[in-house]
């Protein structure tokens, strides 16, 4: 991407779109192994694939996401691991009870070669702080054998869509299945050894992960970087039988309008809840009152903070970031607001797990 392309993007206000148990920290990451066959098939729609494999079944193309219906009766249990690796960086693990010999394993937004500098570190250079998350590299990333079944990314920047990182993943993993933004096309491309099996969403549309397809993956809207005729950049619902399990999003923006009309429920959501802005309050990253609204709408159990503006930082642009909010004042804000929601803040480099039990709803209209 050419340098004025990066700074305009980078400089572009976000804007929304669209009208509008118990938990324990465990003490040591522990990536599972994976079965040795991973799919990644793709939802009705306009969504594309670079994937040479074949067409998806009839019933994997028969709906991009599933709404709740009052009559439920099916229960699973649900055991979610949540490592946050600074920045926008994760990686989720996904065991049901039934029906999977062993975890879905997810990569998300990874960025561990080098800094984040966005090709220009002059105008900022961030690193991560954690010393045990800063020594992680790609290799780390993809032991054990067989590897993640599923690198998801949300956007086409390189805080998200990592080139340096992505080089080194993509040379090491070329068949690794990849569930992304259109927007990240032009970047996914251009890597010397490219990914080969890439499934593009647009907001709406759905891919179904994994060998038995039971985990969907909804991409939802998120903010638009650049003029407001551009295409947005997603956020993403992970599905169980028609139920929301996850909902993640690195900046919270989301389209209203969407999550209302197709009554889309997460029982976790991933959040930026402390605000970056820029002058004259120009919002690069949202939170605060915007992250108790989304929990709201997703009717959310959990709500897991992100801190991705928590970066030892230099350069021009990092003077002029600012932040508004903390932790501490969203988790006033949601207690007296939601009271029933608990907040879960994660230790980077270290896994979050969850307990969920899981109702299914015995019929649900589709979208």
């Amino acid at each position: 991407m050419a340098m004025a392309g990066r700074l305009r993007l980078l400089f572009s206000p976000t804007t929304p779109v669209a009208a509008s148990p118990p938990c324990h920290r465990l003490c040591i990451p522990a990536w599972s192994r994976r079965q040795d066959q991973r799919s990644v098939a793709a939802a009705s729609g306009s969504g594309s694939s670079s994937s040479s494999s074949s067409s998806p079944s009839s019933s994997e193309q028969s709906t991009a996401a599933a709404t709740i219906n009052k009559r439920e009766t099916t229960r699973e249990k649900v055991t979610l691991k949540l490592t946050y690796l600074e920045i926008n960086s994760w990686v989720w693990e996904v065991q049901q009870q039934q029906g999977q010999a062993a975890p879905l394993r997810i990569l998300v937004d990874p960025l561990v070669v080098g800094n984040l500098d966005f090709g220009a570190p002059w105008l900022f250079d961030g690193a991560k702080k954690n010393p045990r998350v800063k020594a992680l590299g790609v290799d780390d990333l993809l032991a054990p054998e067989p590897g993640p079944d599923l690198l998801l990314i949300t956007q086409s920047l390189d805080d998200h869509c990592h080139v340096r990182t992505l080089t080194q993943l993509s040379a090491r993993a070329p068949d690794l299945p990849v569930v992304t933004t259109p927007n990240a096309q032009p970047v996914l491309d251009s890597l010397p050894t490219p990914f080969r099996r890439v499934t593009y969403l647009e907001p709406g549309q759905s891919a179904a992960v994994g060998d038995h397809h039971q985990i969907r993956v909804l991409a939802t809207a998120g903010p638009v970087l650049g003029p407001p005729w551009q295409r947005p950049e997603n956020g993403y619902i992970l599905l169980m039988d028609g139920h929301g399990v996850l909902y993640y999003e690195p900046h919270c923006v989301y389209g209203r309008s969407f999550l209302e009309e197709k009554r889309l429920r997460a029982e976790v959501v991933i959040t930026p809840v402390v605000k970056q802005l820029l002058p004259a309050n120009f919002t690069l990253v949202s939170g605060q009152e915007d992250a108790v609204d989304l929990a709201r709408l997703l009717r959310a159990r959990y709500v897991v903070p992100m801190s991705n503006g928590d970066v030892d930082a230099g350069g021009i642009m990092a003077a002029l970031l600012s932040k508004q909010g903390t932790t501490q004042s969203f988790q006033a804000m949601l207690s007296e607001a939601l009271p029933q929601v608990q907040v879960l803040e994660p230790t980077p480099g270290v896994p979050l797990q969850l307990e969920l039990d899981i109702t299914s709803p015995t019929e649900a209209d589709t979208i």
